[in-house]
């Protein structure tokens, strides 16, 4: 396939409403000719009748998150997946695994290229013959060690306007910044000193997509990611794309409409693929990057869903998350949320404004502090900082240290439900599937608080613990497991399919899914957030003797058309 005139025409009219008219016009030259040039290397993606279906479920990982010694750790992870997790889980983030200078792979030296010390681009490919395979793009900023900004300090005439310099003296106010790190960075370049715009560290250079050269570069890394066997591309940052000067330089129309025109262009080579964009930020502002639920991403990040969650547990109420969740837009059927509740960064608190009171963010993070975690505070721009991310193993912020073993395990487990149960695709950090715990040894090393949950899991060790029924790694895998084979199998958890919230009690997260083309066909999500029992009584998903909960197998009668049960602490039951 190609683009077709209609295409074309939207296209253009996105350049040209943010280019002028000569650079627009390059522009389109040069992104028709690489369309052409990739359209026939584009993988025989599955087809299926929905772009999402229930029984999509993610694993996030780094590459070399499992390691065998002697082995490339993609074949590594290649081989434990398909030992330990296939087919439960179709599809699997390999986090950056590029060769990279800092940031855990989030400061790419070489987006073209796969880091020496994973293994090569064959590994990648024969991974994608089994898994759903998503992609970062880190497209916002590239290493200063790079090709691209090493030839640019060195007066490179190819790479001269790649990159943003900026008047020290400028006013930077309105500026949205996402860590307590100056914005501009000094450089010495052939051409003197230089402050460059630097929006996450010294070591990240933001890319200039005023330069149209930029942009035509970036469409042919995603192009060559989906050559390489990318269903799903993660526009990593991707709020920070576009900058002026006078503005927030987040969220600006000329990001979104960038975002449009590569949606445009992949859909015509490879309609398979999905476009997820990554906005830690409030939730308003997150799901603009749906567009019209058409014209820009397929996915985005469900944030509130991982600080929503665990103050839930953290105080025994789910009054917030249910009040929150309530009020969710429907999508549409070519997009939905990517859920998630833990992942190789932080717990975000940005997401929360205007949901929690600031008196309740400080008191989960008192409570972060009790569980051994870190936090991290991002700069305001008028000399104060404020609560960025919440830095714990997601297992531990749930418990105290002093919890025993099968109350850590329970408690998880039911927040992993409402997981589970939310509508849109699940996400799973490979940390949580496996019950891992805070590495604050990492963090020692490193001097990075998000290090505490980035550990890198011995095979031999790993396995002989999810062998071990007496362990916390087996009681999570095995029923966390379970949990998403159930799930599976059940329609009214398509990712489409319509959700209720209902207030039974503030203790009881309670959420009926619906199965879109068929409505007789109801599950409903019981979950208790509390360490009290709950009796809960509420109307049957279908008129019928009797239904079923899939978690326990118990079958219960219906009276009067009522159900009425009772949930332990921390309980959670799907009742069909």
């Amino acid at each position: 396939m190609a683009l077709n005139d209609h295409q074309i025409h939207e296209v253009e009219a996105k350049l040209q409403s943010i280019y002028e008219s000569k650079n627009a016009s390059y522009l389109m030259t040069e992104l028709l000719n690489l369309v052409d040039r990739y359209k026939d290397q584009v993988p025989n993606f599955y087809k299926k009748e929905s772009f999402v279906s229930e029984k999509d479920t993610v694993l996030i990982t780094y590459g070399d998150s499992v390691q065998e010694s002697g082995e490339a750790p993609l074949q590594t992870l290649h081989d434990f997946l398909n030992d330990h997790i296939k087919p439960v889980v179709n599809g699997v983030h390999i986090l950056p695994f590029y060769p990279y200078s800092s940031d855990d792979g989030f400061s790419v030296i070489d987006y073209f290229q796969v880091d020496p010390e994973l293994g090569e681009w064959k590994d990648i490919e024969a991974m994608s013959a089994n898994y759903d395979l998503m992609f970062d793009a880190v497209i916002n900023h590239i290493s200063a060690g790079s090709d691209w900004f090493q030839g640019y300090l060195k007066g490179d005439l190819a790479y001269r306007d790649y990159f943003i310099e900026a008047d020290p003296e400028a006013d930077y106010s309105k500026v949205t910044r996402p860590r307590a790190l100056p914005l501009l960075t000094k450089f010495e370049t052939a051409h003197g000193p230089k402050h460059i715009w630097t929006t996450f560290s010294e070591d990240q250079i933001d890319l200039n997509y005023k330069n149209p050269d930029v942009t035509v570069k970036i469409l042919e890394l995603l192009l060559f990611y989906i050559s390489k066997g990318a269903k799903m591309i993660r526009l990593d940052a991707i709020g920070f794309l576009w900058k002026e000067m006078g503005t927030t330089s987040i969220h600006l129309d000329q990001t979104h409409k960038m975002i449009q025109a590569f949606k445009i262009i992949i859909e015509s080579i490879a309609p398979e693929v999905i476009l997820i964009t990554e906005t830690n930020v409030p939730h308003k502002d997150n799901i603009s990057y749906f567009g019209s639920g058409y014209n820009e991403a397929a996915m985005v990040y469900q944030f509130p869903l991982p600080p929503l969650t665990l103050h839930a547990f953290l105080t025994g109420n789910a009054k917030q998350l249910s009040e929150w969740a309530d009020s969710l837009e429907e999508t549409t059927e070519e997009t939905t949320f990517f859920n998630f509740l833990a992942s190789h960064d932080g717990i975000g608190v940005r997401p929360v404004e205007g949901i929690l009171e600031s008196e309740e963010v400080e008191k989960m993070i008192e409570t972060v502090y009790e569980h051994g975690g870190k936090v991290s505070y991002k700069d305001n721009g008028n000399g104060r900082k404020s609560p960025y991310e919440l830095n714990i193993n997601y297992l531990d912020a749930l418990s105290h240290p002093e919890d025993e073993q099968e109350l850590k395990a329970a408690r998880f487990l039911a927040a992993q439900t409402i997981l589970l149960s939310m509508a849109g695709v699940p996400g799973i950090y490979i940390h949580s599937l496996f019950g891992s715990r805070n590495y604050h040894q990492g963090v020692e090393e490193t001097g990075r608080f998000r290090t505490i949950n980035r550990e890198k899991m011995d095979r031999q060790t790993l396995e002989k613990e999810l062998h071990d029924s007496e362990s916390l790694r087996y009681q999570v895998f095995s029923q966390f497991k379970r949990l998403i084979d159930l799930r599976t199998n059940e329609t009214a958890f398509h990712p489409n399919s319509p959700q209720e919230v209902l207030f039974l009690n503030d203790q009881v997260f309670a959420l009926r899914r619906t199965n879109k083309d068929h409505p007789n066909e109801q599950i409903l999500a019981l979950v208790n957030v509390s360490d009290e029992e709950q009796e809960i009584v509420t109307d049957a998903p279908a008129a019928q003797a009797a239904v079923k909960n899939l978690i326990t197998g118990q079958h219960l009668e219906v009276n009067n058309n009522k159900i009425k049960m009772r949930l332990k602490p921390y309980e959670a039951a799907w009742i069909k």
